[in-house]
């Protein structure tokens, strides 16, 4: 199995620190509580009619915890604590939905963890009667939900089908038993490829699959090989994320084996492997880490320009702004970004008042819109001609000396090029991109945040 190349790896030693991984600008780490409900409330009463909606669920609960797992979430042991969180979320629905003049349409529905797929059948019709209710869910929309393939039942892979899923992630990870042993998540293909069946079944049409790589016990070719038996369930998407070790922030990834983790290097080319076996299976690679069939909306999406990033990673989602519901959910509005309490508890007795959750965000200045935008072309196209943008944005050119002077030494080493105000990656720099994106970053070396390697 072929490494990375010596001059590719050195590129990742020297630049591979740790860096956001840029699903919003400015990062979550850099939130601050002037952002609580009243202000999400008036940020919600003013927004315009600019298009469709988009909205994110988090359902935070999960049967055991995987040791990997970077999100928000608990294990629960009975059904009652997901029950009761199910009549908040519909509170929560309902109470939004009155800081709108009129029902708006939607375009993009997401359901994320912990495990949506906890809820039983009856919650997931009443989830979606709330939404209904409140919204107006347009035809084409594209209503996706995140799936443990350990605890989805014929049941609730039915009842997926009714309330109109159209597509299923199914988390994956990887194949190899070892692996699976070492961040305590056993699932066997068989009952991957048995829910891959059941949803399709049911009418869930398109399946993504989510693996990753940099795990402990991982090498070049286990991940090659979980990616060739991944392909044999004909997934739609498929999506290779890089593991974030993060234990200071998640203290249950104490319990993963830290020698066993491979370095920058070894990294690196884990997800060279992955993208060339990837591609040999026909598949069109999407940024950094997502990966589609040629017939794909996602492709013709990064192909117009149009392809768009969020906290869910690469998407065509084209709401104008996106409503999070739930534990921990954050906002994007014009206005800025709007995070609601991360704990159950406090979330819980804010819904139960009557207000809204939200306890921190923040406020988008200029600048910060000039820099998502450099930002997100960058993770989306591997180029962005940031003198134009600028300029479109109100700024001169000299707005951006910071990020200049931060691009020179990549420059010099072959990562990116500069010229004419078009700003572009080399093949070499793509994998580093989130480096490239940090030169951008205003926030990044201001405060304490500390965040995964950027391979």
């Amino acid at each position: 199995m072929d490494r990375s190349s010596p001059a590719t790896s050195a590129l990742a030693a020297k630049y591979a620190r740790p860096v956001p991984r840029y699903t919003s600008y400015p990062t979550a780490p850099h939130f601050g509580p002037e952002i609580d409900g009243a202000r999400y409330g008036a940020w919600l009463d003013a927004l315009g009619d600019d298009g469709p909606l988009s909205l994110y669920f988090h359902i935070p609960f999960c049967r055991s915890l995987c040791w990997f797992c970077g999100c928000c979430t608990k294990v629960v042991n009975r059904y009652a604590p997901v029950a009761r969180y199910l009549d908040l979320l519909v509170a929560e629905i309902d109470r939004v939905a009155k800081h709108l003049d009129r029902p708006r349409h939607v375009s993009n529905v997401h359901l994320g963890g912990g495990t949506p797929t906890l809820l039983d059948a009856r919650d997931l019709e009443r989830l979606f009667d709330a939404m209904r209710r409140n919204f107006i869910l347009d035809d084409d929309a594209d209503l996706a939900i995140e799936v443990d393939p350990r605890v989805l039942s014929r049941e609730q892979a039915a009842a997926l089908g009714r309330v109109g899923i159209t597509r299923a992630s199914l988390g994956v990870q990887d194949f190899a038993p070892a692996v699976q042993n070492s961040i305590h998540r056993i699932q066997s293909f068989r009952t991957t490829a048995r829910t891959t069946e059941l949803l399709r079944s049911a009418g869930v049409a398109r399946i993504n699959l989510d693996l990753i790589y940099g795990l402990p016990h991982q090498t070049v070719e286990s991940v090659a090989a979980t990616v060739d038996r991944a392909m044999t369930l004909a997934p739609d998407r498929l999506a290779i994320f890089g593991y974030a070790h993060v234990p200071w922030m998640k203290k249950h990834q104490r319990l993963i084996p830290e020698a066993a983790l491979p370095g920058p290097s070894e990294r690196l080319a884990q997800l060279q492997a992955a993208t060339a076996r990837v591609a040999a299976h026909g598949y069109v690679a999407i940024g950094i880490d997502h990966f589609a069939r040629p017939d794909d909306a996602m492709v013709a999406a990064r192909e117009s320009g149009r392809l768009r990033r969020n906290f869910q990673g690469y998407t065509v989602d084209r709401g104008a702004a996106l409503i999070g519901f739930g534990v921990s959910a954050i906002g994007t509005l014009p206005q800025g970004y709007a995070q609601n309490a991360t704990d159950v508890a406090a979330y819980a007795a804010a819904i139960e008042r009557g207000a809204l959750a939200t306890v921190r965000g923040i406020a988008l200045a200029d600048d910060d819109r000039l820099r998502r935008e450099i930002i997100e072309r960058l993770m989306c196209d591997f180029e962005a001609p940031i003198d134009e943008i600028a300029l479109r944005h109100g700024a001169t050119t000299k707005a951006l000396d910071d990020a200049r002077a931060g691009l020179e030494p990549m420059i010099a080493d072959g990562m990116v090029s500069l010229e004419d105000g078009w700003l572009k990656l080399t093949e070499a720099g793509r994998p580093l991109v989130r480096a490239v994106c940090a030169t951008f970053d205003r926030y990044l070396d201001g405060g304490a945040a500390r965040h995964s390697a950027a391979v």
